[in-house]
């Protein structure tokens, strides 16, 4: 199966910067849709930005556009999250998701695979 590891989480100051990365093993790696949600302590876990196959199509939460941007290199099978101008409101725990069947990735029952998420912490 798919494993994915995220990495690059820690503490952070209200608009700083931290860029998370999310190690993909197993096969077709470089035909799935890539996706980043979050969960935030008593709140739904949420859709942040997706990435598709080729990297051609980018979605991304309205609260996030201009600030964060999701890109990946298929020859390292990894997807990264670039997070600037960071906000308490952006607090939460990250997580990379894999759809190994290629659609838009918007919503999180379309994923196959997760990871087991890392804790961003923004401080005010």
């Amino acid at each position: 199966q798919v494993q994915l590891v995220e990495s690059g989480g820690g503490l952070v100051q209200a608009g700083g910067s931290l860029r998370l990365s999310c190690a993909a093993s197993g096969p077709t790696f470089s035909r799935y849709t890539m996706g980043w949600f979050r969960q935030a302590p008593g709140k739904e876990r949420e859709f942040v930005a997706a990435i598709s196959w080729n990297g051609a199509r980018r979605y991304y939460e309205n609260s996030v556009k201009g600030r964060f941007t999701i890109s990946r290199d298929n020859a390292k099978n990894t997807v990264y999250l670039q997070m600037n101008a960071l906000t308490p409101e952006d607090t939460a725990v990250y997580y990379c998701a894999a759809d190994q069947y290629g659609g838009t990735g918007l919503t999180a029952r379309e994923y196959d695979y997760w990871g087991q998420g890392t804790q961003v912490t923004v401080s005010s």
